[in-house]
């Protein structure tokens, strides 16, 4: 058993995901296929108080990152959309490894939240053979059952065509889903292969770690569900053949790619505030990042409003290696101007005065990025 020191094993962390790293990419859109392949996927959402999720997770490693250059990416078939934990863009590379989860739709080992009509799902994809591409709204059907939450039973037949691998989406138009099928989008000498259970668990494993640079098992099957028994074994596997390693940091046991503290021997950008998403896949396992670097974390804008501790959408803040603060924000469209409702510092912070410069210089950053002309900060308070 190895040991590794919470700042070091914090440090890995930080790198693998691609961020306090100080980097001009001269092709950036190239960069953003990099990442993604890096990190492994990228949750797309339909919040935007501020730039939607995808768009603010890939900014947040590229400061010259455009939000077109996921539609480009998507339409030269280097990227695809797809369930991860969530709804999410992942690098066509990996593609067979999302079937063994479509096969668990089709073969009803894993079920949807839409009951298959099995007669109509067979009519949405005939007319999408016959007809081409096609949204929702190409469909004509009617919500059967009020509850709030209800849609037409035609997109949930696409949905279920869509997760059991029969459709994929080809593009979106005004962030709306375009079907096709399968066939139409995937690029030609695709691997279409099912990856046999021992390919598989080593993939979920590997893939994590690659981009995590540490990870426990609970944290490699998170919403995958049937996967731990696969994972377990590969787990042992691995450590047999000296591709991973076993780490303690503290009293918890960690595990990572052999070659992973080679990361401690680089330079951490220090001096560089960042601004997060909430779901970005630094933090989007708030149990790791608790345990990680002692940071407690709630998106509040699920939680009614008189319950909320910090605010709507609250944006987790790195600076000199830490989660140091959070930020309320929200795009004021009417002045162009990004405010931060409540700016929160953490209580280890012990350099107030290089974090306020740096993080005046990533606000007005994130500001342009956002198609503001600047940002104000309306409140400051200290985390008790």
């Amino acid at each position: 058993m190895n040991f590794l020191s919470r700042q070091e094993a914090q440090k890995i962390a930080l790198l693998s995901q691609g961020l306090c790293i100080n980097a001009s990419p001269s092709n950036p859109q190239a960069h953003t296929l990099r990442s993604i392949e890096k990190i492994g996927y990228v949750q797309i959402d339909t919040i935007s108080v501020v730039q939607r999720a995808h768009h603010h997770v890939l900014w947040s490693r590229n400061a010259h990152y455009q939000p077109h250059f996921l539609d480009e990416l998507v339409a030269k078939k280097d990227l695809f959309e797809y369930w991860s934990h969530a709804a999410s863009y992942i690098p066509m590379k990996n593609y067979r490894f999302t079937l063994p989860r479509k096969h668990t739709f089709r073969s009803g080992q894993q079920s949807h939240w839409f009951k298959k009509d099995q007669k109509l799902m067979n009519n949405v994809l005939s007319k999408i053979t016959e007809e081409g591409p096609l949204m929702a709204k190409d469909f004509d059907s009617q919500v059967l059952k009020r509850t709030g939450w209800e849609s037409k039973p035609t997109k949930q037949a696409l949905e279920l065509l869509y997760m059991q691998g029969d459709l994929m989406i080809t593009e979106r138009r005004s962030f709306h889903k375009v079907y096709d099928l399968t066939e139409n989008v995937l690029p030609d000498g695709i691997d279409t292969t099912i990856p046999s259970q021992d390919e598989y668990g080593r993939f979920l494993v590997l893939n994590y770690l690659t981009a995590h640079g540490i990870g426990s098992l609970t944290e490699m099957t998170y919403l995958l569900k049937g996967t731990k028994p696969l994972v377990q074994q590969a787990l042992n596997e691995l450590l047999e053949l000296n591709k991973i390693e076993e780490f303690k940091v503290g009293s918890q046991q960690w595990f990572a790619v052999s070659d992973a503290t080679q990361l401690l021997n680089s330079k951490l950008s220090r001096q560089k505030a960042h601004i997060l998403s909430p779901f970005d896949n630094v933090l989007i396992q708030r149990k790791r990042i608790s345990q990680l670097f002692d940071y407690h974390y709630q998106l509040e804008c699920y939680v009614p409003a008189n319950k909320r501790k910090y605010g709507y959408f609250c944006l987790p803040i790195v600076w000199d290696g830490q989660l140091i603060a959070r930020a309320d924000c929200r795009v004021d469209k009417p002045t162009k101007t990004l405010h931060v409702t409540h700016l929160y510092i953490e209580k280890t912070l012990k350099n107030d005065s290089a974090f306020e410069e740096d993080l005046a210089k990533e606000l007005a950053s994130f500001a342009k990025f956002n198609q503001c002309a600047g940002f104000k900060i309306l409140k400051r308070s200290s985390v008790s």
